[in-house]
Formats: C-alpha cells, sequence, structure tokens
C-alpha cells in the first residue's frame, strides 16, 4: 500500500480504552487497529499507560503486587477529517466504555522508510 505524503493540516484522534476490553472475543484496540488498516488509515500507534483511572475513579496501575490491572490504552490516529468522520460510527459501536478525542494537527513531516538498511 503506498501512501501519499501527509504533510499540512489533519485531525489527531486519540481512542482510550481500557487493556482488557473486547471487541467479538477480541482485544478492543487490537480489533481497532485492524479495523483502521482495512480502511486504509495512513496509520496507527497503540499506548500503554502505567497508570490511569475513567469514569469509575478506580485507579489502574502497573503496580507489580496488583493481579488486576486493566491499563489505560490509547490509539492515536492522524488523518484527513472527513476519514475519521468516516469511521465514527463503527468506532461507536466498538467502544462501549472509553473516550474519543479529535484536535487539528499540522503535520510537519510524514516519510515512510524507503529501505531496510539505511
Amino acid at each position: 500500500m503506498k501512501h501519499q505524503r501527509l504533510e499540512g493540516d489533519r485531525t489527531l484522534m486519540r481512542v482510550h480504552v481500557g487493556e482488557g476490553d473486547r471487541w467479538h472475543g477480541k482485544l478492543l484496540y487490537q480489533a481497532i487497529i485492524e479495523m483502521l488498516r482495512k480502511e486504509g488509515f495512513y496509520g496507527a500507534t497503540v499506548l500503554r499507560g502505567c497508570g490511569g483511572y475513567g469514569s469509575s475513579s478506580r485507579y489502574h496501575t502497573d503496580n507489580i503486587l496488583r493481579l488486576s490491572q486493566d491499563l489505560p490504552i490509547i490509539i492515536e490516529v492522524v488523518e484527513y477529517a472527513e476519514r475519521i468522520e468516516k469511521i465514527l460510527p463503527k468506532l461507536d459501536e466498538m467502544v462501549d466504555g472509553g473516550l474519543i478525542t479529535l484536535e487539528k494537527a499540522h503535520v510537519i513531516l510524514y516519510r515512510g522508510k524507503q529501505g531496510v538498511n539505511k
């Protein structure tokens, strides 16, 4: 899949979910990444937080003494606003508990790797 350069004004979408959240038996963040790839998005990054809390106010941490973690996961995507708007209904269906934010972003550099040994 070849992509054009991504410089200019775009939208940054962040999807906040829990590490243990699921969609049709699959980890939710993995299901979201697969959906984004099928839709031809330029890229996405999954970030795993070391701690945090959501609407339940129950603090989740990576403290070694805790057995149940359910750490925060953030999926970040930079794309054209229209493409993000198109998938929001699907994300709304997939994300049962979480947060989705959108903000304007100005991309100054996007460059795919040209070769493995550079």
